[in-house]
């Protein structure tokens, strides 16, 4: 008989120093960007050998990656919070206050902006971001979905997460251009991501009497 074994939690004393790393990295990453980034840095701003930091990550990508997953932790947790339905009159109303949600991270964090939104060139990252990005789209689809009666979506096409991704290129403008996204480039980030999925949904949606 084969023993099936599930991978085991990280004990407490290593995810304290995985935390104190990541802690870290972000540090370093808001301040000076992806390209100042290594393990030596992050190490000395940790304040343990980097042969440590090794332990846990093998390569700056392998920490870049970690860090843009704990990014998008963020971008689930901003979904799955709770939003007062009878508060809501149309489906762009939802829109707004699930951008507006995403658009607060991007303020408070700016290891955020500099990992899904500047240019950085890293492969690895830019890839990790996407697969996180269909899965945040998949969780948009239910959020709408629980809240309005929404019409057949295509199947080839993943709706939610393709206008995440047009309305982020407009926010990575107003990075590369100012260092955060302004007022304006905020109001046509949401105005992109609404037009895109306005492409799918009707005006008027019926609203759910009570969420399914």
């Amino acid at each position: 008989m084969t023993r099936v074994t599930t991978p085991r939690k990280p004990r407490a004393r290593s995810q304290a120093r995985i935390d104190s790393i990541l802690d870290a990295a972000r540090t370093l990453l808001a301040a000076e960007g992806v390209a100042s980034l290594s393990i030596y840095s992050v190490a000395e701003r940790a304040e343990i050998p980097p042969s440590s930091v090794y332990h846990f990550f093998a390569s700056v990508p392998a920490l870049l990656e970690a860090l843009t997953a704990d990014v998008h932790a963020a971008f689930r947790a901003c979904l799955q919070a709770p939003i007062d339905h009878h508060a809501l009159g149309s489906w762009r109303d939802l829109s707004r206050l699930v951008e507006q949600r995403m658009l607060d991270i991007y303020a408070e964090d700016a290891a955020a902006r500099q990992l899904i939104l500047a240019q950085h060139g890293l492969t690895e990252v830019t890839q990790a971001d996407r697969q996180h990005d269909l899965e945040l789209g998949e969780l948009m689809h239910k959020l709408f979905d629980h809240h309005f009666e929404l019409p057949t979506l295509p199947s080839d096409v993943d709706v939610f997460a393709l206008a995440m991704e047009l309305g982020d290129r407009v926010y990575a403008r107003s990075v590369q251009q100012h260092g955060q996204i302004t007022p304006r480039m905020a109001e046509e980030g949401m105005r992109v991501f609404d037009a895109y999925v306005g492409l799918y949904l009707p005006p008027y949606l019926p609203k759910r009497g009570i969420p399914s």
